[in-house]
């Protein structure tokens, strides 16, 4: 197959004239746009990146000097990628905090598993409460409503009642209760269309760890 030919001045034109065009719309658009807030985030879905977007909003709000943390249920005592560089290089400006003892089929356990969700709950309470802590990621929570660790409604109250204005709250995990979505700001579905498990290819270090 041939490149494409190189532009002519007229195709040059016409393009110029349409972002001309774009860029008109565009700055008419971004001049509604004048609400400041702090949002609440919902990642959810099949699919592979609910975590991974989450913890690259954290190092966004790192990147910009904001105070953030970090509480991460369920994984537990995962040696994780994300972790190590939040603990061990920015541990000043962001808080981590583990408060799942592993995965509901690891632990077999269901009473630890609340105790530890509802104490992972109350540390991010406390977290959140903090109008100096701009963000505040609660990975794998809605895993812990699915199981019935923990009361959606509970955390919708909290976030509703006792959420400062300009505090971002980010939730992870699949299965997001419709009540959470309903009151989300801002909701993504990670859709899975392929994935190297199903090949029985295990998890890689890097990719999902």
């Amino acid at each position: 197959m041939s490149p494409n030919p190189d532009p002519s001045p007229e195709d040059l034109a016409r393009h110029s004239q349409k972002m001309k065009k774009l860029k008109v719309a565009r700055d008419r658009l971004m001049e509604t746009k004048i609400v400041e807030k702090g949002l609440i985030i919902v990642h959810t879905g099949n699919g592979k990146g609910k975590s991974s977007s989450g913890f690259g909003m954290i190092m966004r709000c790192i990147g910009h000097g904001m105070p953030c943390a970090v509480v991460q249920f369920i994984k537990g005592t995962w040696d994780t990628g994300e972790k190590r560089v939040l603990t061990q290089h920015f541990g000043d400006i962001c808080r981590f905090h583990v408060s799942g003892e592993g995965f509901t089929w690891e632990t077999q356990d269901k009473a630890r598993d609340i105790a530890a969700a509802r104490a992972g709950w109350e540390t991010a309470r406390t977290l959140i409460r903090d109008p100096a802590i701009r963000m505040v990621l609660l990975d794998e929570i809605n895993i812990a409503f699915r199981h019935g660790y923990l009361d959606a409604a509970e955390v919708l109250d909290f976030l509703a009642a006792e959420k400062p204005p300009m505090t971002h709250v980010v939730l992870t995990g699949r299965n997001a209760p419709e009540a959470l979505i309903a009151a989300a700001d801002l909701v993504t579905e990670m859709t899975l269309l392929k994935h190297p498990f199903r090949q029985g290819v295990k998890a890689q270090q890097g990719v999902e760890f």
